[in-house]
């Protein structure tokens, strides 16, 4: 049986057309399943009976498990969720002021080994489907909608674990998805995608015609702290990937947003600062600084609040658009596949 739930409008499409149905069923389909959040097909009063037992014969709605739930203080919730194989992944939801913020993991596991990154603690083991991305913002507004207020999630993330462009079709499928207006209907520029950093894909997804956003894994400023900090690196040294993100910005005339993670005495010196602006300069972008979430497992420390704000005015002053990110979650498993590290090594 086929997963409704891997089935962006346009492949739904597809589907119905070689069963002898007309574009019009997706509609009806979508509107149903996303809109009044129905999905027992013998419910669904417009289709014939006829399709709708051919639907319930060949296509069905997975179970929506949560294995693990974390709270913390601020609202920020995190889930292990379950697949229907029982393969665990991790989503969190952060509340700002302007949305519901989802992070959406892409892959069960990573292979990029980022030496600051919980995800690499476990290795890839397989791309999550468009479903299995598409159920996590699901049980998001499952949850939202049961405190009762009326909200739903109005923003999604692909930073969780894994990389987005190593899972690219069904991660692009997935945006398609939750971006249709019979969909989800959250808007082109309220998703994200964060990549490491592969330049072909960034090229690539240059001509996708989408106003979505793009995050870069950056880091580190030259070439031997990158590849120490990302095995990526190696393979796509930076000028591999400023010719690609300078493509990209050229074919889009979009913004890019360059996360750059302080790690203590690694690379949050006024001189790293001073690299990175010399690196980044002339492109149509900004820096996200991320102030690091210590991992027991891994060998970093965080870098003090005076360096984050010497590292911040650094920039500023050298004309380089700066923010940091809010931190959400410190009183619970934060850092990104910390959770599902835990929970499968316990």
């Amino acid at each position: 049986m086929l997963n409704f739930y891997d089935f962006s409008y346009e492949l739904l499409q597809e589907e119905l057309a070689n069963r002898g149905q007309s574009n019009y069923r997706a509609t009806q389909l979508f509107k149903w399943v996303y809109k009044k959040q129905v999905t027992d097909f013998s419910e669904m009063s417009d289709i014939s009976k006829v399709f709708r037992e051919e639907l319930l014969s060949d296509f069905y709605f997975p179970q929506r498990k949560v294995h693990t739930k974390q709270v913390s203080s601020d609202g920020t919730i995190k889930l292990l969720i379950e697949l229907e194989d029982g393969a665990l992944v991790e989503a969190v939801l952060m509340r700002y002021s302007y949305g519901n913020v989802v992070c959406v993991t892409s892959q069960l596991g990573c292979n990029m080994a980022c030496t600051f990154c919980a995800s690499g603690l476990l290795r890839k083991r397989r791309d999550l489907t468009t479903g299995e991305m598409l159920i996590q913002v699901l049980i998001m507004n499952d949850l939202l909608r049961e405190e009762g207020n009326g909200e739903r999630v109005t923003h999604v993330v692909v930073m969780g674990t894994g990389e987005p462009f190593d899972n690219y079709d069904n991660v692009l499928n997935f945006i398609r998805l939750i971006n249709h207006p019979y969909g989800l209907e959250i808007g082109a520029r309220h998703l994200t995608i964060s990549t490491c950093g592969i330049p072909d894909k960034i090229k690539k997804f240059a001509h996708e015609g989408l106003q979505v956003n793009l995050a870069i894994s950056l880091h580190a400023a030259n070439n031997k702290t990158r590849s120490r900090l990302m095995k990526i690196n190696r393979t796509y040294p930076l000028e591999a990937l400023m010719e690609a993100i300078k493509y990209y910005e050229k074919m889009t005339n979009r913004r890019v947003t360059y996360e750059y993670i302080l790690l203590k005495d690694v690379n949050d010196s006024l001189a790293d600062a001073d690299e990175l602006s010399d690196l980044i300069r002339g492109t149509n972008g900004y820096v996200n600084l991320i102030p690091f979430n210590p991992v027991e497992e891994l060998p970093y420390q965080r870098t003090p609040n005076n360096r984050v704000s010497a590292f911040l005015d650094r920039l500023i002053k050298r004309g380089i658009t700066t923010t940091v990110r809010k931190e959400f979650g410190t009183d619970i498993d934060a850092a990104c596949g910390q959770l599902r590290a835990k929970e499968e090594n316990s």
